[in-house]
């Protein structure tokens, strides 16, 4: 049985609901759920455009401070009835470690946990495109690198850096939904064969000691269909001895901890 999730969003998520942080933590204790790790989207890189149009991706950095007090408080307050970790889920973003690192400099000493992911490509143009935020931003995405195949090339690649960067003594140490270009996959299905892109990520999380987000969120969107990363590739990744992370990636209160039967059998 799960008892955790570590990967899981608040009210202070510009595009995610105003659940208050109270409803995830009674949701979480309701379903028997004894560890939970709130990993907000953390400020986007001092330079960086967030390139989606509502320009909602991440958490303002004037709100940070507020979001690490609002969850140290919570997890006082609950002490007694579950194990509330205070954490971000970083953004790694091609061309902007530098200032990633300065984040987590400055922060990390106040944070008990954290999630690296990908979300935002450069490419080949320079320009940047947001992955997952729609049907019509893939699209985009395709136009830009010039066919799926080579956007889930740059994905991969762009993950496996991610895996081998050095942000600093509070790098992140789990690599957040290894399969989210696989998103919108029932409107762009691929043409080729996309396991040694998979394959070749599981080994650079295996060889660098870093842990995996088992994430489930992929199950509810229409487009997808499946957890990130797939069902066999979270098999072969417990077989690889790669420590799993399950995490439900809820931007509300009642997806906390949803979804655990699903993958149970690998942890």
């Amino acid at each position: 049985m799960i008892t955790h999730d570590h990967h899981i969003h608040t009210p202070f998520c510009p595009h995610g609901s105003s659940d208050p942080l109270e409803a995830y933590i009674e949701n979480a204790i309701d379903k028997g759920v004894t560890s939970i790790t709130f990993t907000e989207h953390a400020p986007l890189p001092n330079g960086f455009t967030d390139p989606v149009p509502t320009k909602d991706s991440a958490l303002s950095p004037d709100q940070l401070s507020l979001y690490i007090d609002t969850c140290y408080a919570a997890k006082q307050t609950y002490a007694s009835s579950i194990e509330i970790n205070i954490g971000l889920e970083i953004d790694y973003i091609d061309g902007f470690s530098e200032q990633t690192a300065m984040l987590l400099n400055t922060w990390g000493h106040q944070l008990d946990d954290s999630i690296l992911s990908v979300h935002f490509l450069q490419a080949p143009n320079g320009s940047y495109h947001c992955i997952d935020y729609s049907p019509e931003a893939f699209q985009s995405l395709i136009s830009a690198c010039g066919s799926i195949k080579k956007v889930y090339e740059l994905y991969y690649k762009t993950v496996q850096a991610s895996i081998e960067a050095n942000l600093g003594q509070f790098t992140p140490c789990r690599i957040g939904h290894i399969s989210l270009a696989r998103k919108f996959q029932k409107l762009f299905p691929r043409d080729f064969d996309d396991t040694p892109l998979i394959m070749k990520t599981l080994e650079t999380v295996r060889d660098n000691n870093k842990s995996l987000d088992i994430n489930i969120a992929g199950l509810s969107k229409e487009h997808c269909g499946e957890t990130y990363p797939p069902l066999r590739w979270i098999e072969k990744a417990k077989e690889m001895h790669i420590p799993l992370v399950y995490g439900s990636d809820a931007h509300t209160a009642n997806y906390v901890g949803t979804s655990r039967d699903e993958v149970a059998r690998f942890f």
